[in-house]
């Protein structure tokens, strides 16, 4: 992850964030509080901006080993259809890789 975010993070057309999924618990001395935070279930680990014309970017970042959960495939077909740019990497190769995609143009 933090591979990624410092090779990206000199590229001066685009702003990324990261972005914490869960759900945390909180006691208060009496009961116990559920409270989710992240954007979404499912999504991606690392979203952004892309200048010039502000789209949307979207890693999810997985080992080599790692599987995409149903909810984060959807998470990523819903960034496309509405415009963006949305992948899957699993090095630091790759997300290099899928910048220049989606400075073409591409959407995965």
């Amino acid at each position: 992850m933090d591979a990624v975010r410092l090779a990206l993070g000199s590229a001066v057309d685009l702003v990324l964030w990261r972005n914490n999924c869960g759900v945390a618990e909180h006691w208060d001395g009496h009961d116990v509080s559920r409270v989710r935070y992240g954007l979404a279930a499912g999504s991606s680990d690392l979203v952004g901006v892309l200048a010039p014309h502000g789209r949307w970017f979207a890693l999810e970042l997985k080992t080599a080993s790692g599987r995409v959960t149903p909810e984060q495939t959807q998470w990523l077909s819903l960034v496309r259809r509405m415009g963006g740019f949305a992948c899957v990497v699993r090095s630091v190769d790759e997300a290099k890789a899928a910048l220049v995609r989606a400075r073409g143009g591409a959407c995965e």
